[in-house]
């Protein structure tokens, strides 16, 4: 219900109309006025998530491998990050904390009170984590947590990032560079910040960025929100999702996976979403001597919501699985038919030349008689030192771990 409402809210634009239906007046002012409130309403709008015991029952994985329960009783966890003594940690979407899951299973909180505090990696025996405008840093981390039980002291790498929480939250990683890679999502569903003064006129909406020697540096423009990103491991170029927009239809645009072959390219938003869907509003304001868009390389699908990826190259898994790619679909939230809800593996060759994409896991979206349940929202996949991968659920609050059987 809540779904119709919020859809008849965005696609009324007759005043007189939304007053007649009052449910979808009200609900699109509670939008307009209060994004809290509208995110309340998000939430409410899902199924209650299953037990994990319900949901491993219910998955569908790809022949010769099996799914467990790594860890459980998480608070929203999305990001993953393996350090080098074998640490898990795990960065969460609405807990405001960072957790390390130890060797031994035991689940421990090494930061709170934080702000959309998604994002976690580990780089030279240092744990990175992200806030909406801050990247924090642990220094030594395997060390502080072997010598003392007490909270970890941080150090702030930087807090001069936009500070939107509408799409403020910010995956990060290392490069093959050995630099500092974050996203900064476009603050609204669609407008063109650079060019807005209620946005400043900043230009580090909706791109990609790395730190260098204290400066940041484009690495991609037009995206209007990225959630994971890893480099191909025979090419190192970078991969990324980006999530298509809002109110065009349950069909379009699709959202979708590119590539960055050349450093500071354009990808379209906002003019031009997927492959060649222009922008109803914004197509006409394409400046004339505007740069070339780069097309994304796979459509993936109206509202599927891609979030986590990492390129799989461990040896657990059999050979045709070498440099694929694991991506997350969180799933829609303001579709119709929902839609998501799987994870899917994107295979390459050794040159980064595109072959096939299939299912890897689905079950989390159930349907019987015309009814949906969601037992779970896959958020974030991260390939573990042994070969296993690890998939952050923040819908059921759990880590999944995948193995191969082998004979």
């Amino acid at each position: 219900m809540i779904d119709n409402l919020l859809r008849i809210a965005f696609e009324i634009k007759d005043a007189k109309k939304l007053k007649k239906n009052r449910a979808a007046g009200i609900i699109l002012n509670m939008i307009r006025f209060n994004y809290k409130i509208f995110l309340l309403i998000i939430i409410f709008s899902f199924n209650s998530f299953a037990d994990s015991s319900q949901i491993l029952k219910s998955l569908e994985i790809e022949k010769d491998f099996s799914i467990e329960i790594f860890a459980e009783n998480l608070d929203t966890p999305r990001q993953i990050t393996e350090s080098s003594a074998g640490n898990i940690f795990v960065g969460s979407r609405s807990g405001g904390t960072i957790s390390v899951i130890d060797t031994n299973k035991s689940i421990r909180i090494i930061a709170e009170g934080l702000s959309n505090s998604t994002g976690v990696t580990y780089h030279q025996g240092d744990l990175y984590f992200s806030e909406v405008n801050s990247i924090w840093k642990i220094s030594n981390i395997d060390e502080v947590l072997s010598d003392s039980d007490e909270m970890p002291k941080k150090v702030l790498v930087t807090n001069n990032l936009p500070s939107d929480t509408w799409h403020g939250w910010k995956w990060i990683g290392f490069g093959p560079d050995n630099k500092l890679y974050v996203p900064v999502g476009a603050p609204c569903n669609i407008c063109n910040p650079s060019l807005e003064e209620k946005y400043n006129f900043d230009k580090r909406y909706a791109s990609i960025m790395r730190l260098n020697n204290g400066e940041w540096e484009y690495v991609a423009r037009g995206v209007r929100n990225t959630v994971g990103f890893d480099w191909h491991p025979k090419t190192n170029n970078l991969y990324f999702g980006d999530n298509g927009r809002d109110w065009m239809g349950d069909d379009m645009p699709s959202c979708e996976l590119n590539v960055v072959i050349n450093d500071n390219s354009f990808f379209g938003y906002p003019y031009k979403h997927s492959m060649d869907v222009l922008d109803p509003e914004y197509s006409k304001k394409i400046p004339d001597n505007h740069e070339t868009f780069v097309d994304p390389i796979l459509e993936l699908g109206a509202h599927v919501a891609p979030t986590g990826l990492s390129f799989y190259d461990g040896d657990h898994f059999p050979t045709k699985y070498k440099n694929t790619l694991f991506m997350t679909l969180h799933g829609s939230w303001n579709r119709s038919r929902k839609v998501g809800y799987k994870v899917i593996a994107v295979h390459f060759d050794e040159n980064g030349e595109l072959l096939y994409q299939k299912d890897f896991i689905t079950g989390w979206l159930q349907r019987n008689n015309g009814q949906e349940k969601v037992l779970g929202r896959p958020a974030s996949v991260f390939q573990k030192s042994d070969g296993s991968i690890l998939i952050s659920d923040d819908g059921a609050n759990v880590i999944y771990r995948v193995t191969y059987k082998s004979s």
